[in-house]
């Protein structure tokens, strides 16, 4: 979607919102949906909502994947961003690949890769956040090691 598509469609649902508002409908889809993102934007990746989701997710997965510790996220550091590809004509989903240091329950530290794919939430409203703490992929779902986030 080009820059002046999206304008006028921040425009157009600007116009509406007032008459959403009695039906229930917040401002979160829209900001969600229309969100711009720069490449020289580095600061998505450690957004409290991403880190948040993370560890919730973690938390599920270490508690119904088999023979996995029972440990939980207590930490991220050195948290950066190491590949963006913007939305365009032939890819229309803009990515952000990140990577961190998470400190576990247990005391030890883990590398974690994690990708954000704009737009990919559910019903596409928000973005979707896809990770893999090294050692804690064991149905090689990211390839040996987290490659496929890398």
């Amino acid at each position: 979607m080009t820059r002046f598509a999206k304008s006028a469609l921040a425009a157009l649902i600007s116009l509406c919102t007032p008459l959403a508002a009695p039906l229930g409908i917040t401002h979160a889809a829209q900001a969600a949906d229309l969100a711009v993102y720069s490449d020289d934007d580095g600061g998505v990746c450690g957004q409290p909502w991403v880190l948040s989701k993370i560890t919730s997710r973690f938390s599920h997965q270490v508690h119904h994947v088999p023979h996995l510790p029972d440990v939980q996220i207590t930490d991220f550091r050195r948290i950066h961003q190491h590949r963006y590809l913007p939305a365009n004509d032939t890819w229309p989903i803009g990515r952000r690949y990140c990577g961190a240091t998470v400190s576990l329950s247990d005391g030890r530290d883990r590398t974690i890769w994690y990708l954000i794919e704009e737009g990919q939430g559910f019903a596409s409203i928000g973005d979707n956040v896809e990770f893999c703490v090294s050692g804690f992929d064991r149905w090689m779902v990211y390839n040996g090691r987290c490659r496929v986030l890398r």
